[in-house]
């Protein structure tokens, strides 16, 4: 939703927009709506939110971030620094995972009882 404030730079008006910035752990969620100048890309709404501040663990140069669970990760879809935020977006900061979760499978695949084949 673009909002009727508005945002001034070098003389030229531009409409803010809401959108927010997502980031979870295990045990803390944390959702920062903002309102930004159309046109700003999801990079510099991660760094406006202010979230790494929050979790000491973010590195936003590295961690992957994407918009409603579509990675912007430059195959298919821009980069946070090339995504020009929409009205209403989110960015979702991900964590790295922990173990692959084909390894994952594989771990639980072992400890799991044997089937018995029917005859």
């Amino acid at each position: 939703m673009v909002n009727d404030d508005y945002s001034s730079d070098d003389d030229q008006v531009v409409p803010l927009i809401k959108v927010e910035v997502a980031y979870a752990t295990p045990a803390r969620q944390l959702i920062v709506p903002l309102e930004v100048p159309l046109g700003t890309t999801a990079l510099e709404t991660v760094k406006r939110s202010n979230i790494a501040a929050e979790f000491s663990e973010i590195n936003i140069k590295k961690d992957p971030m994407g918009i409603f669970s579509k990675p912007l990760d430059g195959k298919g879809r821009p980069t946070p620094d090339e995504y020009a935020m929409c009205a209403g977006d989110r960015v979702e900061i991900y964590r790295p995972l922990i173990i692959d979760p084909k390894a994952a499978r594989l771990d639980r695949a072992k400890v799991a009882k044997p089937v018995r084949k029917r005859k």
